[in-house]
């Protein structure tokens, strides 16, 4: 039988890439100097905890994790380029998360909803033809935002880091060396981007919504707020079964649309970018296998008797 990998993840940041794993979290950045700044930390015991591992229930740990993660990894890519040493905890950390979740929801969600209201109202449609004029409105919302973003030259560079943070993955989760000229090869997609998991959230808010009766504006802004959770936990789901199919036809045409997109949100890395990304994820496993000698070790101690 063969051993089921773990399902690492990571990140693109200021110049360099998050890796996490199971228990590890390691961010690697290239320095104004060209050396390279390794910083490695455990993750908190939540995610050893039966919850992360709780259908249904791990997509919300998952979104949550890359939220105050994501935060932590940005702040220290910046602080190495500045020289500084800011920190975001306790309440700025808790403010800042609030600020990007009211944001999002109301650009991704109740914009749309609204402007779909207005069509119903006007044009005399039915809630679910307005549903499916939401959920167009959405997708098309979200494809511009990263259309958009990913024009700016500093998001470019990121992008980049993206692209070497996945193929990193791909190179690892097939048993390829990771040096830089045998992870170039592989694709800079995979199946578990954070932007499969924003398209797959847009496309089921179509079918979960559409299954909603007649709402008012208000009706429907509330909606859309308290099914979050629900079509993350979905989309989350969802994502980890295609990503675990063992028809290798089935899981390339079901991941399909979300591999398409990520022609958006990353771009092909140069070898720097490929060197930071490996080292990222050499700390981060290297760390990962310590731990679990570690743990060996002490399985083996025999009682006191």
């Amino acid at each position: 039988m063969t051993k089921e990998l773990p399902t690492y993840g990571g990140q693109a940041v200021i110049e360099g890439v998050m890796m996490r794993g199971s228990n590890t979290c390691a961010i690697a950045v290239r320095s104004p100097d060209n050396s390279i700044e390794i910083k490695t930390e455990e993750l908190g015991s939540l995610y050893r905890s039966p919850i992360s591992k709780t259908p249904f229930i791990r997509g919300l740990f998952v979104l949550w994790d890359a939220m105050v993660l994501g935060i932590r990894a940005l702040t220290f890519s910046a602080n190495v380029q500045t020289g500084e040493d800011e920190k975001i905890e306790g309440k700025e950390l808790a403010f800042t998360l609030i600020l990007s979740l009211s944001m999002g929801i109301g650009l991704f969600f109740l914009l749309p909803a609204g402007i779909a209201q207005l069509a119903e109202n006007y044009m005399g449609l039915g809630h679910i033809a307005s549903n499916l004029i939401e959920g167009i409105i959405r997708l098309v919302l979200l494809i511009g935002y990263m259309w958009g973003i990913g024009k700016m030259d500093e998001i470019e560079r990121v992008l980049g880091y993206h692209g070497a943070e996945h193929k990193t993955i791909n190179a690892y989760e097939a048993g390829a060396d990771l040096n830089v000229d045998v992870v170039k090869e592989y694709p800079r997609e995979h199946a578990r981007c954070g932007t499969a998991f924003l398209f797959t959230v847009v496309v089921f808010s179509i079918i979960l919504f559409s299954l909603i009766g007649e709402l008012t504006l208000a009706g429907r802004f509330i909606s859309r707020i308290l099914l979050i959770p629900l079509l993350a936990s979905l989309a989350y789901e969802y994502i980890r079964m295609t990503s675990r199919m063992k028809s290798p036809v089935l899981a390339k045409i079901f991941a399909a649309p979300n591999l398409a997109l990520q022609k958006l949100t990353t771009r092909e890395p140069d070898d720097k970018m490929l060197e930071i990304s490996i080292a990222a994820f050499n700390a981060m496993y290297q760390h990962e296998e310590q731990e679990t000698a570690s743990e060996t070790d002490m399985e083996t101690i025999p009682e006191a008797t």
